[in-house]
């Protein structure tokens, strides 16, 4: 045997064994600390759902009796949940939430993603001024603008329409800021290499800029869906036709229509979170790579 095999054995022989420590090198005290913490903190987050699940497939009854507290029901029921689609149009409503949802989440991102695009790549007088405008608006509380734009949507003979329920919810200056530091740090290489093949400003941001952008773009529209999924208390002044109503405020509705039952507000809970769950729980990767690579950059 040749001096280069047994160098090249003895290589291969050494590779395993090393990446084998590697694999199962010691955690250190504070990674045990670290796991130990998210573990405990996974735990207590769940607690709140287990339990909103737990109650709902009790009976009205045992759901009711808050002396005797357990987590396993002893008779299991869904009448709750049957309750809930039969006095309220609970179909309607979510599909009322989808589409709104949908608008909301469509339309941020394409004027968010033009605004930052333009602000990250552009130079134009009071550029500073404009952004420092549009960044001004993250103090602005929400609750402040309901009047002016209950009147404008009035004016304009939207209310009680899917229109006048998710224009008003478009505007998220903070999702522009977001975009705008991901923009940023992409480099300008690939774009003159693309102005050198005669693409435009759109065809840039569509065959460059996009492409490179899932994970932002992905996180951005997954939380304008959960807000405006969540969102209360626009559609409820806004949508006055039970046929119109989202969700929160449907369900809100069929709550206060017939009192307090433990168990069917606790089944209208996961029913309004299950949605919002499985979308999390589908692009959760996405979301932590969007928003690491904004702290990153």
């Amino acid at each position: 045997m040749t001096a280069v095999q047994e160098r090249s054995s003895a290589g291969e022989t050494s590779r395993p064994t090393a990446l084998k420590r590697r694999r199962f090198k010691k955690p250190t005290v504070g990674a045990v600390i670290v796991y130990i913490a998210a573990g405990l903190l996974g735990v207590f987050w769940l607690l709140p759902l287990v339990w909103a699940v737990s109650t709902s497939l009790k009976s009205e009854t045992e759901a009711s009796l808050g002396q005797d507290i357990h987590w396993i029901p002893r008779e299991w029921s869904i009448e709750g949940y049957k309750v809930l689609f039969e006095r309220g149009d609970h179909l309607t409503w979510m599909l009322n939430s989808t589409v709104v949802s949908t608008i909301v989440t469509v339309l941020t991102l394409v004027l968010c993603t033009l605004a930052a695009y333009g602000f990250s790549r552009f130079d134009f007088p009071a550029k500073n001024i404009v952004f420092g405008a549009i960044i001004a608006g993250l103090m602005v509380p929400g609750q402040a603008l309901i009047i002016p734009l209950f009147d404008l949507v009035n004016a304009l003979h939207m209310g009680g329409t899917y229109w006048g329920l998710a224009l008003p919810q478009v505007v998220a200056p903070v999702m522009v800021f977001i975009l705008k530091r991901f923009f940023d740090g992409i480099p300008r290489d690939y774009e003159e290499a693309a102005k050198l093949d005669g693409a435009g400003h759109f065809r840039i941001l569509w065959n460059v800029i996009l492409p490179v952008s899932g994970p932002i773009m992905a996180a951005v529209g997954i939380f304008t869906f959960i807000g405006s999924w969540n969102n209360f208390l626009w559609p409820m002044l806004i949508a006055t036709d039970p046929s119109m109503m989202t969700l929160p405020v449907g369900l809100q509705a069929v709550a206060g229509g017939y009192g307090l039952f433990y168990a069917q507000t606790m089944a209208s809970a996961v029913l309004g979170a299950a949605p919002l769950l499985i979308i999390f729980l589908i692009f959760q990767k996405r979301i932590v790579k969007g928003v690491a690579g904004v702290g990153l950059k």
